[in-house]
């Protein structure tokens, strides 16, 4: 499943206790009893990126059929091949430089990368010679991995280098693994939920907040929780973005992932919040069971985004559903050949499958493409953001 589902079980079921990582849940344990409660920030920072340790550095598989959830990359490669025409607009705009490079953070499997060289290649792209692909991931073994079966196959990827470029920063469902602070509005006023051990077990318990900032960030965007509402802010976005945005001297930087403008994220309709674990292809809803075994994630402040874009310095080029994205940029032609191509009924019914869930708003395809630039022509228009949302 992909890491959106809104089927929700209150505990995990018994065949979704896999255990927790030992070490790690010694370590964390530790940190509480040396300093006292956590943020839960921090508590999901370690789950997921401890080294060696956490979900996305232990080298135990993440995403992908054999995995914990299904991201578009996997679902079908149709999605890498819109994204490779996004890409090639996006060369063409800048008059096709003679290198361009693409860095793509959290590139998992590589299945991302596979499909945008491949697509190129299948349109004939004149990007396809231009290229320089450099993946980026958690653990740099897997990014290490990336390269090197990129490379057997003839591709050109090189590992992420230092200095400016010219290119695109990609990141599919990046952003909704960002550690977030955990808060509650209790009693007319903001309280955070920290990570504390009792009992032999972590738990939650409730504090003044530990920084002003989560208030701050709650009224910049004009957001009033309600009475015992639960909520997420990742404040770490901000400096995510700084530092992807950074070395990039002109291009495009396009992100997929689910969520919601700030009125949305924070209204009625989400009064439990929406931190999620994922597990064998499952969702619950309890962040300290399979500690550094399961995946933990929350939707997206989409508002907080656009914001922390537009601080680094990036234009906003338009934002779209997954949806529109994939129409916008023609894939019905890529179907089309793809069905003529395909040598088996089974090969027919996947492809119609990995559609459904690709276009289907009450799958992924109401995730959200949010598309900024850096020294593109000025009023460019880029062919994915067809079917712009309203802001």
């Amino acid at each position: 499943m992909s890491r959106f589902e809104p089927a929700l079980r209150r505990e995990p079921a018994p065949d979704l206790d896999v255990g927790h990582e030992p070490e790690l849940v010694d370590r964390i344990r530790a940190e509480i009893e040396a300093t006292g409660p956590i943020t839960f920030a921090r508590f999901m920072e370690r789950a997921l990126y401890e080294p060696e340790l956490g979900y996305y550095t232990s080298g135990r598989p993440g995403p992908g059929r054999q995995g914990d959830f299904i991201t578009a990359p996997e679902t079908h490669p149709i999605f890498g091949r819109a994204i490779a025409r996004q890409l090639d607009d996006a060369w063409q705009l800048l008059d096709r430089p003679g290198t361009f490079v693409v860095r793509e953070h959290g590139a998992g499997s590589g299945a991302l990368a596979t499909a945008i060289l491949d697509g190129l290649d299948a349109d004939g792209s004149g990007l396809a010679k231009a290229i320089r692909y450099e993946p980026v991931e958690a653990d740099p073994r897997q990014a290490d991995a990336i390269v090197n079966r990129l490379r057997a196959a003839g591709r050109p990827a090189v590992s992420p280098t230092a200095g400016a470029f010219v290119g695109a920063v990609v990141a599919n469902e990046v952003l909704d693994a960002l550690p977030v602070h955990a808060v509650a509005w209790r009693d007319g006023r903001l309280r955070e939920r920290l990570v504390s051990w009792h009992a032999g077990r972590f738990v939650e318990v409730e504090a003044e907040p530990t920084t002003p900032a989560l208030a701050e960030r709650l009224a910049t965007e004009g957001v009033e929780l309600r009475e015992r509402q639960l909520a997420e802010i990742c404040l770490a976005l901000d400096s995510w973005m700084a530092r992807v945005a950074a070395p990039l001297e002109r291009g495009l930087v396009l992100i997929v992932d689910y969520g919601h403008p700030a009125t949305q994220l924070y209204g009625p309709r989400r009064m439990a919040g929406s931190l999620r674990a994922y597990l064998r292809q499952r969702v619950h809803d309890d962040p300290f069971a399979n500690v550094g075994r399961q995946d933990l994630t929350s939707h997206v402040d989409l508002t907080a985004v656009d914001r922390a874009a537009r601080a680094a310095g990036l234009e906003a080029l338009g934002v779209t559903t997954q949806a529109e994205f994939l129409v916008s940029l023609g894939m019905d032609d890529v179907v089309a050949a793809m069905r003529d191509a395909e040598a088996s009924l089974e090969d027919a019914l996947a492809l119609r499958s990995s559609l459904a869930r690709l276009l289907d708003p009450a799958m992924t395809g109401s995730f959200k493409v949010m598309a900024f630039g850096r020294g593109l022509p000025e009023a460019a228009s880029l062919r994915g953001m067809r079917f712009r949302l309203r802001r």
